[in-house]
């Protein structure tokens, strides 16, 4: 009998960010392989997520590299990235989500999603430039959570909870979990694989293997890979976000905020909708 095969796609949270381990990164899909199938018969698994992916990038490069391995669980854990770039577009988002889920399901592999926290929130940003974010974020988790009831999808509420403000869970950039974090996803994500009868094997450890790291190390890295990570970032959102934060500012002198809150419910229907047109056939 072949091996479950486990395969996991997104961006630097799925690839381990905050979570290292030698020389590499370990992060949650990792462990939570391990407790997918019993010890005598391990889950095989395969990482493609790869940092600073986009859901373009999932639909193009991961996906079809993961239909070819043919997984009985694959996981798809991705959207924030897409809400740091200036071309981010709710409707394109949906229908790259759209899409993949559905090659999964179609192929009759069990889809594991989840929602997120906004980066503006992590990051700790001003209230005119957070807000902007944390907007576009919820945009893509309530799509996630539409798309994730469609199409049968195993969900993880993760966008808020205490984990969410505990700050032992979280890395030095304060977007990415530590391992502690990285557990707590985990952890979670095998409760709910286990209650759907997908996960057989033991529960992952909530319990850090290693020591966190140091405040000199944190700050060393905020210093080094953090500093190019932000400089990456800012050379593509910045300008829009401040434009985006000086439309907040105008709104809220003129008392109409809520509006901004409106045109994107409204984008967010449009964009499933449009969706749920496209599939259904033809009246001829």
């Amino acid at each position: 009998m072949r091996p479950l095969r486990f395969v996991a796609l997104g961006d630097s949270l799925t690839e381990g960010v905050g979570d290292p381990v030698g020389d590499t990164w370990r992060g949650w899909a990792a462990l939570l392989a391990d407790g997918l199938a019993p010890a005598n018969s391990p889950a095989e698994f395969t990482n493609l997520a790869v940092s600073g992916a986009q859901t373009r990038d999932v639909l193009e490069r991961q996906t079809p590299a993961a239909l070819g391995l043919r997984p009985g669980v694959v996981s798809v854990v991705i959207g924030v990235n897409d809400t740091l770039r200036c071309t981010f577009d709710i409707h394109a988002v949906a229908s790259r989500l759209d899409q993949v889920y559905a090659a999964f399901r179609a192929q009759g592999t069990a889809l594991l999603t989840a929602c997120l926290p906004d980066p503006g929130t992590m990051l700790r940003l001003p209230g005119a430039l957070a807000r902007p974010l944390a907007r576009r974020q919820r945009a893509v988790n309530t799509v996630v959570h539409a798309l994730s009831e469609r199409h049968g999808a195993v969900h993880l509420h993760a966008a808020h909870g205490d984990w969410i403000s505990d700050r032992a869970m979280w890395s030095a950039d304060r977007l990415h979990p530590g391992e502690r974090g990285h557990r707590q996803l985990a952890v979670r994500f095998h409760a709910l694989l286990a209650e759907a009868g997908l996960a057989t094997g033991a529960a992952p450890s909530a319990e850090p293997e290693f020591s966190a790291p140091s405040r000199s190390a944190s700050l060393w890295w905020l210093a080094t890979a953090g500093t190019g990570w932000v400089a990456r970032r800012c050379t593509d959102l910045l300008p829009q976000l401040i434009t985006l934060a000086a439309d907040e500012v105008r709104h809220k002198a003129r008392g109409s905020s809520a509006r901004l809150d409106l045109t994107a419910s409204h984008a967010v229907a449009s964009a499933l909708t449009a969706l749920s047109v496209a599939e259904q056939p033809d009246a001829a």
